[in-house]
């Protein structure tokens, strides 16, 4: 029988890791917790004042979470105010108003309808899906949100109707590609996150309606010091928050805050709480610390002058109290900013520069399939179809002087309904055409001696994210002379991880031609009505001319000709530079091409696959 003997005092490395682990979690609860206190203290200030608000952008998926949070808001609004809820694919008639067709036809004279904005003057629209609303429900509630009025010049009618509102935005995108439109966010004071929050933590508040009453009543009378104004300007500059309206959503949110706590007029608390819902989650920038102050050098001291002590006397009060004032609000407002900002404004910055936004293509209208967009004036036949309800809409103003005509001319009094050749309106359709990515893989002795190897891999990564969103894919492989086809567009993941496999490597490296190959048959699958990308690999040095011979001079001319003809093309690119560092001869193709320019050395597979989605 064998005895183990006792682990010395503190030498515990188990009981130490679980420790670790356990304070790791409480901290995660921690923070999940203030979170969702705020998510609840966001819908309080909202139902507060939510015309001045302007509204919230909440993205969550659909769960218990999101609809605890909405019952709770729908609780704290006002029974009176009203609520109403904007359908994914509105008409325009139904969200601006417009002619009401039923009652013009009954009477013979245009007779307008209210529109739902309308409905909602005083109260919050709910706008599920927000992240794939239509474009021109995006503008119009944009528009209303800024002039507080609709203005309806449509079908004969010609109204103003005042409306003032606020929006609530349930964006439930799965990734980073579907967003609410900049147009609506901008006009949000609120932008919430509750991806991460579990139902565990998303515990009752303790607001109620009888204090969001009260504290509606109090508004009016809440003033804002000149020092929080200031608090919440150097705030917002120091965040790289750009937009004047987010100061002044702040400034809204603080006064609803003191108003919610029952003061008279806006204090450091309030302010703090409206820089962390309104500022931190749109920093564009991490502030960078102060140095300490033995680091810091030394100013030298100003002239002596007359009046240097009178001057001091008056400044140095006001630096003590701003610039506490000023760190305390910007400590606050750190506290929401996104963990993963550098990378968000990197994805941000490659999707700017992408002509279309959306990861199956670009939209296409046309009259025979798709989904509905709307009328056009025409005639039905040769695939398109009658729009009778719009076509009689088209009719409708004109009945009481085509009644009159045909009085006069004593023909057919007994037509109710006279619809005419320039009435009638057809459907439109959008549709999104298919997105072809095409691979330009240099596979030449220089690309295989530096990262052909790790090319693949990535180009594998990207084929597999390709196929996850039913993307057709293509490959154009050059070396030695020219270029060939390895790949036409397909959707085999395996005849595409085939063809690259087989890829061998070495050779000169006829740059002009691997570009040419690629614009070809991105004009091809654009002549075919498809999307195409353009993910060029090479470490951008040219050694073989078009004709196939050697001489770097002349191949790096007509490659730089091939990227500027592949640039009036307009198409869509991304050039991946293979080198081991990243070299200026990738980065000068890639502008000639109009492309995006991502270096491999510092493009990881989910870098990599984010770049080609920001392009697509």
């Amino acid at each position: 029988m064998s005895t183990s003997a006792p682990a010395p005092a503190g030498a515990m490395p188990g009981q130490d890791m679980a420790d670790a682990e356990a304070a790791a979690a409480a901290e995660r609860q921690a923070q999940l917790a203030a979170r969702w206190d705020d998510a609840c203290l966001a819908a309080a200030l909202f139902a507060v004042d939510p015309v001045g608000t302007g509204g919230i952008s909440m993205r969550a998926l659909p769960g218990p979470v999101r609809d605890i949070w909405v019952d709770l808001l729908r609780e704290l609004l006002p029974a009176e105010q009203p609520y109403r809820r904007i359908p994914l694919h509105i008409a325009d008639g139904r969200l601006l108003g417009g002619l009401d067709l039923a009652a013009t036809l009954h009477a013979g004279r245009p007779v307008a309808e209210r529109g739902l904005l309308a409905e909602a003057d005083g109260g919050v629209l709910l706008l599920a899906m927000a992240e794939r609303v239509a474009r021109n429900t995006a503008a119009h509630l944009s528009a209303a949100l800024d002039n507080q009025e609709v203005v309806v010049e449509r079908d004969g009618i010609t109204a103003r109707t005042p409306t003032r509102f606020g929006v609530v935005a349930l964006d439930e995108g799965a990734n980073d590609e579907e967003q609410v439109p900049t147009t609506l966010k901008d006009r949000f004071a609120i932008l919430l996150d509750l991806n991460d929050i579990p139902y565990n933590a998303a515990l009752p508040p303790d607001q109620d309606a009888d204090g969001i009453l009260r504290a509606r009543r109090h508004l009016p009378q809440v003033a804002v010091p000149d020092d929080m104004l200031e608090a919440i300007c150097g705030t917002a500059l120091a965040l790289g928050v750009d937009s004047l309206r987010a100061s002044l959503f702040a400034q809204r949110i603080a006064c609803a805050a003191a108003a919610l706590a029952g003061r008279d007029a806006v204090e450091m608390e309030d302010v703090g709480t409206a820089a962390r819902l309104v500022l931190g989650p749109r920093a564009t920038r991490i502030p960078m610390p102060d140095p300490p102050e033995d680091q810091q050098q030394p100013e030298e001291p100003p002239p002596p002058e007359e009046n240097q002590d009178d001057d001091q006397d008056s400044q140095s009060p006001e630096q003590e109290i701003d610039k506490p004032l000023e760190d305390v609000v910007l400590e606050a407002a750190q506290a929401a900013i996104p963990d993963n900002l550098l990378a968000m404004l990197k994805m941000g910055a490659m999707r700017s520069r992408s002509r279309t936004s959306g990861k199956s293509g670009a939209s296409q209208s046309g009259s025979l399939r798709g989904r509905p967009a709307g009328t056009r004036r025409g005639e039905p036949g040769a695939g398109a179809r009658l729009a009778v309800i719009d076509t009689l809409r088209a009719a409708a103003p004109w009945q009481r002087l085509r009644r009159h005509e045909r009085e006069q001319q004593g023909t057919g009094s007994d037509v109710l309904v006279e619809v005419r050749q320039d009435d009638f309106r057809v459907t439109r359709y959008k549709q999104r055409s298919e997105t072809t990515t095409i691979f330009a893989v240099d596979a030449s002795g220089s690309a295989a001696l530096h990262r052909l190897a790790e090319a693949k891999g990535a180009v594998e990564l990207l084929l597999a994210d390709c196929y996850v969103r039913r993307d057709r894919v293509a490959m154009v492989a050059f070396r030695g002379p020219g270029a060939e086809l390895l790949l036409p567009p397909t959707r085999s993941l395996v005849r595409a991880k085939r063809s690259l496999a087989g890829l061998p490597g070495g050779g000169g490296t006829p740059l002009a031609a691997g570009i040419d190959a690629a614009l070809d048959l991105a004009d091809g699958v654009q002549r075919r009505g498809g999307t195409p990308v353009v993910v060029l690999l090479t470490d951008g040095r040219a050694n073989v001319t078009r004709e196939g011979i050697g001489g770097r001079a002349q191949a790096t001319e007509d490659a730089l000709a091939s990227a500027r003809a592949f640039r009036t093309a307009e198409l869509k690119a991304l050039v991946v530079d293979m080198s081991p560092r990243p070299r200026a001869d990738a980065e000068k193709l890639a502008h000639e091409m109009g492309a995006v320019y991502l270096p491999l050395p510092h493009a990881d597979a989910k870098a990599l696959s984010g770049a080609v989605q920001a392009v697509a």
